[in-house]
């Protein structure tokens, strides 16, 4: 499934790790024309999932050394096109490289620069190394997960790189893509995980604003000491999610559980939650999550069953949306979010290569054309290289 809604945009994405990537697949997803420019060597064995790496999917790669004259000629050549850039590398990098935002605004002034790193373009910690739980911890929002008498459990990288980062560098360079349409002038874009991570946490900073939430772990509506949003062990060691919040809802989920008990009545009573909750445990800890799919199936009651990645796969909703689903032994991701006037959307076998699409949207020079092995903009097309 593809997305033609950013048809005819150009990005230059320079290779990086976590949100940089995660932007460019979702341009990339939704039509844009995308060029990853690759350092020599690759990405760390450790981070490195060949061509397995979903993140990566949509765009052509091509591998670049950048103390190379020629290269990075070809490399600027593309910036001096592009609609927009994206990095993700320390402030001052793209700079020694010779492709700082002033080199490149030089060839290019309605160029959108978007630059993600964890800490922002300025501040102390500018220049602080750090990954996603670094950058969520500093923000706050790592000390309001988990168990209070337990460390704060990870998210993943999902908070930081991909929410706080990724898709706030895509917002924003879209945004500023916009303007540049009309104003004919671009500029950077600063998206710091560390901003993009207290934004997200806006809503629970409000409720503590308004005394609503506590900074003590473990003892607030959606940390975990609600009794109707939280996990629960079934006999057979997995989990069924519940998160009966409204109170019709939290009415479904009574019925559901067969929770008749006066205890239960009084669903916001703070003081009744640890007991509420070691009886809900002890109700569903007596079935196996087989045995708890009549409750699931319960349209109100706001009951999930927690799935591994496999399972999810094949879960009968996500492939109907084709949200995911089995490609041989690999795991095949839908794209999101959908645009459901795109007529486009549907992928069809005469769709163009991603290298047939960078053919046609972008004005290559006679020799970047011939290091892509393209052929010359007036010959048919027979046959490309360094496709991602």
């Amino acid at each position: 499934m593809t997305s033609k809604i950013l048809a005819g945009v150009r990005v230059v994405e320079f290779d990086a790790i976590g949100p940089a990537p995660f932007c460019g697949m979702m341009l990339a997803d939704h039509g844009a024309s995308v060029v990853r420019i690759a350092r020599p060597g690759g990405q760390p064995p450790t981070l490195d999932a060949g061509s397995s790496d979903v993140l990566l999917r949509g765009r052509l790669t091509l591998t670049l050394d950048l103390k190379d004259p020629v290269e990075f000629g070809h490399a600027r050549e593309l910036v001096s096109t592009a609609d927009i850039l994206i990095e993700g590398y320390r402030p001052g990098v793209m700079e020694r490289v010779g492709l700082g935002p002033d080199a490149c605004f030089a060839d290019n002034p309605r160029l959108v620069y978007g630059r993600v790193t964890g800490y922002g373009q300025h501040g102390p910690l500018a220049q602080q190394t750090g990954h996603d739980i670094n950058f969520i911890a500093l923000s706050g929002a790592l000390h309001a997960m988990g168990d209070p008498d337990l460390p704060p459990p990870l998210p993943l990288n999902l908070l930081g790189d991909f929410a706080g980062g990724g898709l706030m560098l895509a917002f924003g360079v879209l945004a500023a893509h916009l303007q540049a349409v009309r104003s004919g002038r671009g500029q950077v874009v600063d998206a710091a995980m560390v901003d993009g991570v207290a934004a997200l946490m806006a809503m629970i900073h409000g409720w503590r604003n308004a005394g609503m939430w506590s900074s003590q772990r473990g003892d607030n509506l959606l940390d975990g000491a609600a009794p109707f949003y939280r996990c629960y062990a079934t006999r057979d060691g997995r989990f069924l999610a519940v998160g009966a919040i409204e109170p019709r809802f939290y009415a479904a989920f009574r019925r559901a559980l067969n929770l008749t008990d006066p205890l239960f009545d009084a669903q916001l009573d703070r003081r009744l939650w640890p007991e509420m909750r070691a009886r809900i445990a002890a109700v569903v800890a007596a079935r196996t999550l087989a045995e708890w799919q009549q409750a699931i199936d319960e349209p109100d009651a706001c009951l999930s069953p927690v799935l591994s990645l496999e399972e999810a796969a094949l879960h009968p909703h996500l492939l109907a949306r084709q949200t995911l689903g089995f490609a041989d032994d690999a795991i095949a991701v839908g794209i999101a979010p959908r645009f459901l006037s795109d007529h486009a959307e549907a992928a069809t076998l005469s769709a163009p290569s991603v290298a047939e699409t960078i053919a046609a949207a972008w004005p290559l020079s006679d020799s970047l054309r011939a290091f892509l092995a393209f052929p010359a903009a007036d010959e048919p097309a027979t046959g490309y290289r360094r496709e991602g």
